[in-house]
């Protein structure tokens, strides 16, 4: 009878101690997954923010671009305009 309560103590005690193993374990885990979670996050978010400032960027090149042009275009007419003015008025 007494190496029937010795071996169910045992058996007690090794379920306790998986159980808590198992307990450990789990948490590592959870704790593993909520930082792969951020770091996931945090990734996204920044390339997110490349992303935009890049369209950024590019939004502000071509205003210049297209604003540059307007006014090269702008000039010659311009001139092209005041030369042919002044050869009207010449003759």
């Amino acid at each position: 009878m007494l190496i029937v309560v010795v071996a169910v103590v045992v058996v007690a005690v090794v379920a306790v101690a998986v159980v808590e193993v198992v307990a450990a374990a789990a948490a590592v885990v959870v704790v593993v997954a909520v930082i792969v979670v951020i770091i996931v996050v945090v990734v996204v978010v920044m390339v997110v923010v490349v992303v935009v400032v890049v369209v950024v960027v590019v939004v502000v090149v071509v205003v210049v671009v297209v604003v540059v042009v307007v006014v090269i275009v702008a000039v010659v007419v311009s001139l092209l305009f005041s030369i042919r003015l002044s050869r009207q008025s010449v003759y």
